[in-house]
């Protein structure tokens, strides 16, 4: 019998020739604490169906792993639609939406003769669990683009057809679970049986799909309503409708018909328009002195934080910007990481009660010096930075801790308005296929980071990582409790950042640990049709990533 020779965690393993990574994989598991569901094949990406190769180096990956778990997203959206489909039936459906991540789920509505309950859902959640246990296969064969969107259309999946309409590429990879077929953006599970852990709950209207986390893989944790949050990506979804843009064929549309730039005064008024609401909302609570914002990396913080002061001032009020990253305490004072690197997001690397005791001379009338970090020679500096806050004049903070109340322990509750601005996509690849807003800010700051400090797109993919465990531990637990969220995102953005990403991503050589990832993103700004960005204000928040802006950005 042939066999092929595979090399597993420094052992040699032999299997028949023919064996799938699926049938090696379940040999294996025992020695995974989590459920395997890819492969790393001579460190490249691969589905547990590909074929095992002969003598390669073999990484079984789970879904605790950044690539598993949204692999594992995927397959479980996949089982969901089918679910719906079977229970509801395809003749009432219009359209099964996954419009956006929310916590450890997705939110989804569905369209059509029928109405969204808990027992619909109960009912939908068993079929599901039925089909885990009958570990059905994903297939995935090729076919020809233009037959896939003859094929979606007859499934009435017409995002999906104006999506392929626009794709450069002449195959198309399709998926069939059990009959129901679909497309999806990434790889996808070997079969249904991994797919065990998840809860339907109604909400809004439509369906929380609750997941477990990365952290912990085989539990799911309760649902927990962030109405804010919710309602902030509601509102971006309805913006989506107003103007006629809801996913990405539909962008393309508007872009190939030569109307971007009219789409891109109709969002940046709509922006504008939130931004004078919420300086309204300021001016309108006089005893507001600190304005606190914070948010996750690029979601365009210094440009909001100026034009919310310009229109602060059209309320007769003087907005002056302080920058928590001022307050940084010295270099070697810095608390460490467990690797020895500087931690520079913790709470603990500012000067609190430096913080603290002048925010609260300010707000007793008193005059103060306020301090420069200078992050060439690691120290805090005084130049002669004087403050005194008149009856007019007003604070407006900027820093990865804003929304903390353990920053400004001193301030007076009434004193403080906080802002959460992030960049919420509610734009879609398709009914099923969602942008992640993690890949729309690593977008953002890849460009940023090669224009501003010449660095290179391997090495910002390299600590995205990091920068994402930072949020999650210091930014996202607060964001609930701001006064008011602000959406940066602009629903044409990934057009114009493709021309300047593109170039730096085709920089990263193969044997770079971040090709992979930047292959994945290039595939996916592959979707987009360009835009040049000559048309672009200049004061939208883009222009702080792009350059050329009215501001000093």
């Amino acid at each position: 019998m042939e066999t092929v020779t595979l090399m597993v965690k420094g052992t040699k393993k032999e299997y028949p020739k023919g064996s799938t990574y699926f049938e090696i994989s379940k040999d294996m598991q025992p020695k995974y604490e989590n459920d395997i569901i890819l492969v790393l094949e001579n460190g490249r990406l691969r589905e547990l169906s590909n074929e095992a190769k002969d003598n390669v180096k073999v990484e079984f990956i789970t879904t605790a792993h950044p690539d598993g778990f949204k692999t594992y997203c995927r397959g479980m959206i996949m089982m969901l639609v089918k679910s719906i489909y079977h229970i509801v039936g395809q003749e009432k459906i219009e359209k099964v939406s996954m419009e956006h991540s929310l916590g450890a789920g997705f939110y989804g509505t569905i369209q059509g003769d029928v109405a969204v309950t808990q027992k619909l859902l109960d009912e939908v959640a068993d079929w599901m669990r039925k089909l885990v246990e009958a570990d059905y296969p994903f297939k995935k064969y090729t076919i020809h683009t233009s037959q896939a969107r003859k094929k979606f259309h007859d499934y009435r999946m017409y995002d999906k057809e104006k999506l392929f309409r626009y794709r450069r590429t002449s195959a198309t990879n399709i998926y069939n679970l059990d009959g129901f077929e679909d497309y999806y953006f990434g790889y996808m599970p070997a079969s249904t049986g991994v797919l065990k852990y998840f809860q339907l709950y109604e909400h809004e209207g439509g369906f929380i799909l609750q997941l477990p986390t990365k952290k912990n893989p085989k539990e799911v944790p309760p649902f927990v309503p962030m109405e804010k949050l919710f309602q902030t990506l509601r509102v971006a979804t309805e913006w989506g409708k107003t103007l006629g843009i809801e996913n990405v064929g539909s962008l393309n549309d508007v872009i190939a018909e030569g109307d971007i730039s009219d789409l891109m005064l109709v969002q940046e008024a709509l922006q504008e328009k939130k931004i004078g609401e919420i300086a309204e909302q300021i001016a309108k609570q006089r005893d507001k002195k600190f304005i606190m914002i914070a948010g996750p990396s690029s979601s365009g913080k210094t440009t909001f934080s100026h034009r919310l002061s310009i229109q602060l001032r059209t309320f007769g009020l003087k907005p002056h910007p302080i920058a928590v990253d001022d307050y940084f305490v010295n270099r070697e004072d810095t608390p460490l990481n467990e690797d020895g690197t500087y931690n520079f997001e913790c709470l603990e690397a500012i000067d609190v009660e430096q913080f603290n005791k002048d925010m609260m001379a300010l707000l007793n009338g008193e005059t103060v010096e306020l301090p420069t970090f200078n992050f060439k020679t690691g120290k805090r500096e005084y130049k002669g930075r004087y403050k005194k806050l008149g009856k007019d004049d007003i604070l407006v903070i900027e820093g990865i801790h804003g929304l903390n109340d353990k920053l400004s322990y001193s301030l007076p509750s009434k004193s403080k308005f906080k802002i959460y601005i992030s960049a919420l996509t509610a734009l879609n690849v398709d009914e099923h296929n969602q942008i992640s807003t993690s890949d729309a800010r690593l977008i953002r700051r890849m460009v940023r980071d090669a224009r501003t400090r010449g660095t290179s797109a391997s090495s910002t993919i390299a600590m995205w990582k990091s920068v994402r465990a930072g949020e999650e531990k210091y930014i996202f637990p607060f964001q609930e409790s701001a006064d008011v969220m602000f959406n940066s995102a602009l629903i044409y953005e990934l057009a114009v950042l493709k021309q300047y990403a593109e170039p730096i991503l085709f920089g990263i050589n193969e044997d770079d640990p971040s090709y992979m990832e930047a292959k994945r993103i290039l595939k996916f700004l592959d979707y987009f049709v360009g835009v040049n960005s000559e048309d672009v204000p200049k004061n939208s928040i883009i222009r702080e990533f792009i350059g050329n802006s009215y501001f000093h950005v």
